[in-house]
């Protein structure tokens, strides 16, 4: 069975949004019952790469509900700096550290992420080579 919600007309980006819920509540069972040591929000996400792996979910399913969260993501900063002006020492010398924890931290992921994009891309291109060569 194949999940596509963007070939109905009634299914809408509420519909898209409440399935990527789902699946994120599915990742937090999924963590309680097993007792992995990972977010369940990351076996969401692992939930959801699997499905895209298989072919049973396509990615046109979740893009319009994805779009809204990736364009309303600033409301989920707001309790953040809301309480960033409850606690005032983040403003000074701890923040200061905070912050450059968190700029080495974005870089590191940054480019881990970028090394491995390169590496599968060059896997991709090598296995691609090597079937146009048998063919």
């Amino acid at each position: 069975m194949r999940v596509d919600l963007q070939n109905h007309s009634k299914l809408c980006r509420l519909a898209q949004i409440l399935l990527l819920l789902g699946f994120w509540q599915a990742g937090e069972a999924i963590v309680r019952l097993t007792h992995l040591p990972i977010p369940g929000a990351i076996a969401g996400m692992l939930l959801v790469l699997a499905l895209f792996a298989s072919g049973r979910v396509s990615l046109t399913s979740m893009k319009r509900g994805a779009e809204w969260f990736l364009a309303e993501m600033l409301l989920f900063f707001v309790p953040a700096v809301l309480a960033l002006l409850d606690h005032g020492e983040f403003i000074g010398i701890v923040g200061l550290k905070i912050l450059a924890v968190i700029f080495a931290g974005t870089v590191i992921v940054m480019g881990v992420t970028a090394i491995a994009i390169d590496i599968g891309f060059r896997l991709m291109m090598r296995q691609g080579a090597s079937s146009h060569a048998h063919s």
